[in-house]
């Protein structure tokens, strides 16, 4: 198969033009007359992957997180983002991002699945997808009220998480707000759909104390915590649609830190 033809396929799961003003989602580097057999999935374009890459011979990367945000003056071997860039060209590597336009199309569901929320919605809506309101995160509502504990170690358990922060006691949770990766921005969108509880990543401290005043617990799973879905979500849709042409390969579920404890 050709890089046009796997770029055709990846915006039907998440159209580019559904990605955010300031993202870079789409074709990032590469040719797309390039045949690929094989691509390799992965959340973040780090040092690993990119080695991870060169050594299993992929022709294509597929990540989440982009590894080009803003414009750059220069790609020299100076910087670390240069030498990852100059080595995917070398090795004639195509890659593409999918990442706020899978969060809106994809990623807010998979993780409300897998919690088991019913009477889902967006949580900060931007529009429609396949007939139905879409956006950043998803509010939703369990089948049974639980404990705030309850529910936390459900969570951790669920996502395989190492670590959970946690502000707010213990209460009765129904209604929950999700949103996978950095959550900051849509707390107070969280409160003003009357969360009782909201699971994320990246939340500041104050942040946590404030939205617990107001009577809304968060859950913090890290940034990673919950955005590994995408590897195992895209490399079964790739599988699915492409029928067996590529082999997909994803990257093992690591996060990018320690926890001491």
């Amino acid at each position: 198969m050709k890089v046009k033809e796997i770029r055709n396929i990846l915006v039907e799961a998440a159209p580019e033009s559904y990605a955010l003003d300031w993202d870079n989602s789409g074709l990032i580097l590469g040719r797309e007359e390039k045949e690929v057999q094989k691509v390799l999935i992965t959340v973040d374009v780090d040092d690993a992957a990119v080695e991870t890459a060169l050594e299993i011979k992929a022709d294509m990367i597929l990540s989440h997180h982009p590894l080009l945000f803003r414009a750059v003056k220069r790609i020299t071997d100076e910087a670390f983002i240069g030498r990852r860039i100059l080595k995917l060209i070398q090795a004639d590597v195509a890659y593409y991002a999918m990442h706020t336009n899978y969060d809106i199309c994809r990623m807010g569901m998979l993780a409300a699945e897998k919690i088991g929320l019913e009477e889902t919605g967006p949580l900060e809506e931007t529009g429609e997808w396949l007939g139905v309101p879409c956006g950043i995160g998803v509010t939703g509502t369990l089948k049974e009220p639980e404990s705030l504990l309850e529910f936390a170690a459900r969570i951790r358990t669920r996502f395989g998480l190492e670590e959970l922060r946690c502000f707010g006691a213990d209460r009765p949770v129904k209604t929950v707000a999700v949103c996978p990766g950095s959550g900051e921005s849509v707390v107070q969108e969280a409160l003003l759909k009357g969360a009782d509880v909201f699971l994320s990543g990246d939340i500041g401290h104050h942040t946590g104390i404030d939205a617990d005043a107001q009577g809304m617990a968060v859950l913090d799973a890290g940034h990673y915590g919950l955005e590994y879905l995408f590897m195992e979500d895209m490399k079964q849709y790739l599988e699915d649609k492409t029928e067996g042409r590529i082999e997909v390969i994803t990257m093992p579920k690591h996060l990018p830190y320690s926890v001491i404890l």
